[in-house]
């Protein structure tokens, strides 16, 4: 599979060494399906299905964001001041989200990135394609950029704000948390009204390469 990918990466954007490959893993949902933006329970776990992202560094701040699950919709080429919201980008809208959150939270944006996904999450189930795209993206942002002081749960705190404030989804911290936060053979409980107190902001992920 490894293999397979950095070929249609290179295939896509040109002989080069791959900077890193990602994966973040989907997530079902135990107990508590629809109460983690109320405030109350649930119990998740990470599962095999999930995204994969390669990266490569560019030079300049331009980002290419290409997904093998939509080929028909091609490379979309952005400089880095307009990865504004756009319906007609469809899936792109969630890496740009998570990095235009990151942004907008000080989270610093040296250089621009040449960005392959695929996901084997099968679509429309609910379990979590998403906030696994804003997962992952987060990773690669916050390794390529050496943002050391940024943990895990902060990149579900800002995949979650960036379904909320950059997407427009009312959604909770379930799906990024899980993800974010998943290990094999385990499950997440997790005290949501805990998390929404962590506002204030100032499966399992895993680096391939």
């Amino acid at each position: 599979m490894k293999q397979q990918l950095v070929d249609k990466f290179q295939q896509i954007y040109g002989d080069g060494a791959v900077t890193g490959i990602y994966f973040a893993p989907g997530r079902v949902n135990l107990i508590g399906e629809h109460t983690d933006y109320n405030g109350g329970h649930v119990f998740p776990c990470a599962i095999t299905m999930g995204t994969y992202a390669l990266v490569r560094k560019r030079t300049d701040n331009r980002f290419r964001f290409c997904s093998l699950n939509y080929p028909d919709q091609g490379v979309l080429e952005l400089p880095v001041w307009e990865l504004d919201w756009k319906r007609e980008h469809g899936w792109a809208n969630y890496p740009k989200g998570m990095i235009c959150t990151l942004m907008k939270k000080g989270v610093p944006v040296a250089c621009g990135m040449d960005l392959l996904y695929y996901g084997d999450i099968p679509k429309g189930l609910g379990i979590g394609s998403s906030a696994s795209l804003e997962v992952v993206t987060g990773l690669i942002i916050r390794d390529l950029m050496e943002i050391k002081d940024l943990s895990m749960i902060d990149l579900a705190l800002f995949a979650r704000l960036a379904e909320n404030e950059y997407i427009g989804m009312s959604s909770g911290i379930m799906d990024p948390f899980a993800i974010a936060m998943g290990r094999i053979m385990r499950s997440c409980w997790i005290p949501v009204i805990f998390l929404m107190n962590m506002h204030r902001w100032s499966c399992r992920i895993r680096r391939l390469l």
